[in-house]
């Protein structure tokens, strides 16, 4: 994290231009490391893939011991910066951004909220005779943010910024609402004391902020004393990422940029080409030994690929045509159906998040959820062809209503 002092010598045009950059390189990435995971678990590699996941990693301060394997670090230490990030974006978009009217965030909020239940009741309706099935609902109710508006920067200046900037906001709301999932429902044996701990932390970082503190190491610290309470009280550490976001300073003087910004801008690299593709490499592996057609078409994969495809088809487009119908909603500025249509589409890209679902389902339910298969890699492979299906459809459908140069 660079110095706040180094930091400002950028203004906020400046930085808006850089957000506005945001490279397909993580996307790739992201394929290239799910690609790789998969390659060397079915290969003669893959005792060191399992190896290097569970290696022991140790963090000891005099009597708080935090022994974990490798992966766990990844998926509960990295990830909570990944929505660390996903908090700083949302607060920044609704303060002082695209979704600061009401007007403006009805419609994404419409749209996310119809990406969640539709994929969700899908999923019901393919699994709802199986309550152990039922523990892993909320997988195809996910969307990679990276990852679809990868697929989207492909297309480079033909997309209207309207279009980036609702998939964005679509996709931060959705991430808002599965932090709120996981909350509620995959938490368990909670602690009183560490949640007092917690709130304390929290509490701390709103004081820095009313105070004017701007030094990001400041907050950095306290946030790190939240994820560790947040981790020993029960709710799943990643939330204190989330929750650190709420309190960081968005306010600075006239040209200068805010510790929010400066934060924003540090991490969005960091989590995009580092984060995000570990974590796919970590949690994309899948053994295809022994899998057969009929393995693959099990309700439980068949309910996530067809939730994430159809379901988030149905919900997202169905939910904003419904409010735009009603009048209660405008259309985006310069966007038609048609753009909706293949937000839509790329909205049933889960992957890295729905892969992070998956993977707090296992924790918290276990791993006998389909009889006498592997658990763990059919689920992922339901993630798979949902996410690839809506990706690449996203993209050529897209390819072809746009034009061959954006007129804005």
């Amino acid at each position: 994290m660079r110095k706040q002092d180094e930091g400002m010598t950028l203004n906020i045009e400046e930085y808006k231009v850089r957000l506005k950059k945001r490279p397909a390189a993580s996307g790739v990435l992201i394929i290239l490391a799910a690609t790789f995971a998969m390659i060397v678990e079915n290969s003669q590699w893959s005792i060191h893939y399992d190896a290097f996941l569970n290696i022991p990693v140790t963090l000891r301060f005099s009597d708080l011991i935090i022994d974990k394997p490798l992966l766990f670090w990844i998926n509960d230490g990295l990830m909570a910066i990944f929505f660390l990030l996903v908090g700083l974006e949302l607060k920044r978009e609704i303060l002082t951004g695209k979704l600061s009217k009401t007007t403006d965030i009805i419609l994404p909020v419409v749209a996310a909220v119809g990406g969640i239940v539709v994929p969700a009741a899908l999923f019901w309706s393919f699994n709802h005779d199986n309550p152990s099935a039922m523990e892993v609902w909320a997988i195809p109710t996910a969307t990679s943010i990276a990852f679809s508006l990868a697929i989207l920067t492909l297309l480079g200046e033909r997309v209207p910024s309207a279009l980036k900037l609702f998939l964005l906001s679509v996709g931060i709301i959705g991430d808002l609402i599965i932090l709120l999932i996981i909350a509620f429902i995959y938490t368990t044996n909670l602690s009183t004391l560490s949640l007092l701990m917690a709130g304390s932390a929290l509490a701390i970082l709103f004081i820095m902020n009313r105070m004017g503190v701007k030094t990001i190491a400041g907050y950095i610290l306290v946030g790190f004393l939240l994820w560790v309470a947040v981790l020993k009280s029960g709710v799943h550490a990643t939330l204190a990422g989330a929750a650190m976001a709420i309190a960081i300073p968005i306010q600075t003087e006239t040209g200068e940029l805010s510790p929010l910004s400066l934060m924003e801008q540090d991490l969005k690299h960091f989590v995009g080409l580092g984060i995000l593709p570990l974590f796919a490499f970590a949690n994309a592996g899948i053994s295809l030994n022994g899998f057969s057609l009929s393995s693959v078409l099990d309700p439980v994969p068949l309910g996530i690929a067809v939730g994430l495809f159809l379901g988030k088809q149905l919900g997202v487009f169905g939910f904003v045509w419904i409010i735009v119908k009603s009048g209660l909603a405008q259309m985006p500025e310069g966007l038609s159906w048609q753009h909706l249509y293949g937000v839509a589409l790329l909205c049933g890209v889960g992957f890295t998040m729905s892969l992070f679902i998956s993977s707090l389902a296992f924790e918290h339910s276990g791993w006998s959820i389909i009889s006498g298969t592997a658990d763990a890699e059919i689920i992922r492979l339901g993630i798979f062809i949902g996410s690839t299906t809506s990706g690449v459809l996203g993209y050529l459908y897209l390819h072809n209503i746009l034009p061959q140069k954006n007129n804005p």
